[in-house]
């Protein structure tokens, strides 16, 4: 079985999600169950439907969070010493050579990616064009749009 790569932060948000979905929105599910049921007539309860439809997919969430974390590889990025490379787990702050315009991503494991929250998955696109590289560094990532040449500006370690 391959381990899946979770920064320190990533696998304890993920533990969090699972123990808010386990302890406070199944049991919410559960009782909203139960009181649709009450209302007689499964075949036409629009309630019942819908709360067992949220029930299915926190149920897959669970499962998903579960099986992630069993699997993981936890990595600290903060205690990774490699100097100014980028590997898993790095902050990166990008300069578009195009547009003049800077990004910061930090690269992490599929599960914990949030485009967002600057945190990009290590099997997307940029991240892989930037894995092995060093501050000053140029490199092209192929993108729908077409390609775009960035600048590894700066990279740390959290």
């Amino acid at each position: 079985m391959n381990r899946v790569p979770l920064t320190l932060p990533g696998a304890e948000r993920l533990r969090g999600e699972l123990k808010e979905l386990k302890t406070v929105q199944r049991p919410r599910i559960v009782q909203a169950i139960a009181e649709a049921r009450a209302h007689g007539d499964l075949s036409e309860n629009a309630e019942y439907h819908a709360a067992k439809e949220q029930q299915s997919f926190i149920e897959g969430r669970i499962q998903s969070i579960e099986s992630c974390l069993a699997g993981a590889q936890i990595i600290d990025p903060g205690r990774l010493n490699v100097g100014d490379k980028v590997v898993f787990g790095a902050t990166v702050e990008l300069l578009n050579l195009d547009t003049e315009e800077t990004v910061r991503y930090q690269l992490v494991g599929d599960m914990e990616a949030d485009i967002r929250a600057g945190r990009i998955s290590i099997s997307s696109p940029i991240a892989r064009a930037l894995i092995g590289k060093r501050e000053g560094d140029v490199t092209t990532v192929r993108a729908p749009s077409g390609e775009i040449e960035y600048e590894i500006v700066s990279v740390s370690y959290r």
